[in-house]
């Protein structure tokens, strides 16, 4: 074999580099890399020895336009959510077997949803799987005329069309955590809430259902909250000078339980000792061995497998033995249960 010359620093390899390395031609490269038929066996070995050597990776977009198919689904997710990360690995989990790949747009404080679905209509996304969107029914319904739509753990009205909807029993779960602190002995439990965020009018629903039920509506407090570390500490900061102080909490989320437990740690109230913490979606934060929330889980692999599921479904042509357009599909949450709930010391 002939010497070949080295690919330029700074240039992306490409296929007529990887043929001048295994001194082959550029349309047998090109055989190779598709994997079809034509090539030797010792052949193949030798192109794909040279392509990993220059660092060749095929530029599967390019391709993938050139068949006026993008094959690609757009994810719109929170750049700060524990929850949406876990949620974006498991798209990506059901995604890529099925020949789909996955185009990520954030939302972040300094950057909207509209900017980030903007982005992934340009980018020539098939289908939008939106994470938790809190665009207004109409706008989502808008979008929904014009490519399919999945809206992943938000529950939605009808007046939102064709959208997909794949959530969480919120209120069941917020109603498993009540259950959870009742039987452990607590009467006075306190619910900070997530405000608008999607979800949070189930939760405080199943929450104070829950309350109602066991005989405990005089001690129902919704104290208001958010989604972040500083909602749950502004939440705890109000709950040390109230008197008489709960003994247990349910927080919206596991951030927000997580700043719940940090603003009592500094004021020496233990947990659960001092009082009882739980949160909401089992996310990477609450698995955590110094944290080790208490919290009602989400299916996170079902979750991102069905919203992959219903895109694709849509994409391919809708089967008969699957949901009609505009349905959801609600999946049951599970307590789980870790260090941060204990019996009341007063009980």
């Amino acid at each position: 074999m002939s010497p070949t010359p080295a690919v330029p620093d700074g240039k992306r390899p490409t296929l007529a580099d990887v043929a001048a390395r295994a001194n082959v031609s550029t349309a047998l490269v090109s055989i190779v890399i598709r994997g079809t038929k034509g090539a030797s066996a010792a052949t193949r070995e030798r192109v794909l020895q040279a392509a990993k050597d220059i660092g060749y990776r095929p530029d599967t977009r390019a391709r993938l336009l050139r068949s006026h198919r993008s094959r690609l689904l757009g994810v719109q997710f929170e750049l700060q959510s524990a929850f949406h990360t876990d949620l974006v690995e498991g798209i990506y989990a059901a995604a890529e077997p099925a020949g789909y790949q996955i185009a990520l747009s954030a939302v972040a404080p300094s950057r909207s949803e509209q900017q980030a679905v903007d982005t992934l209509l340009a980018d020539r996304c098939e289908a939008l799987i939106l994470l938790g969107p809190q665009a207004p029914a109409a706008r989502l319904a808008e979008l929904a005329a014009q490519l399919p739509v999945v809206s992943l753990a938000r529950r939605l009205r009808a007046s939102a069309g064709n959208v997909e909807v794949v959530r969480t029993a919120d209120e069941e779960g917020a109603r498993q955590a009540v259950d959870h602190l009742v039987a452990l002995g607590h009467r006075d439990i306190a619910h900070v809430d997530g405000g608008r965020a999607p979800g949070a009018a189930d939760r405080r629903r199943g929450y104070r259902t829950a309350m109602v039920r066991h005989g405990l509506a005089a001690h129902v407090r919704v104290l208001p909250g958010g989604l972040t570390e500083d909602d749950g500490s502004a939440a705890a900061r109000t709950l040390l000078t109230t008197r008489p102080r709960p003994t247990g909490v349910l927080a919206f989320n596991d951030r927000c339980a997580t700043g719940l437990l940090d603003t009592f740690l500094r004021a020496a109230v233990p947990v659960p000792g001092g009082i009882s913490v739980i949160g909401f979606d089992d996310s990477r934060l609450a698995r955590l061995a110094h944290i080790d929330l208490t919290t009602v889980g989400q299916d996170i692999p079902r979750m991102a497998a069905l919203a992959v599921g219903r895109a694709i479904a849509r994409l391919d042509g809708e089967p008969a033995d699957e949901p009609a357009p505009g349905t959801e599909t609600v999946i049951a949450p599970h307590l789980i249960t870790r260090g941060t709930t204990a019996p009341p010391t007063t009980a």
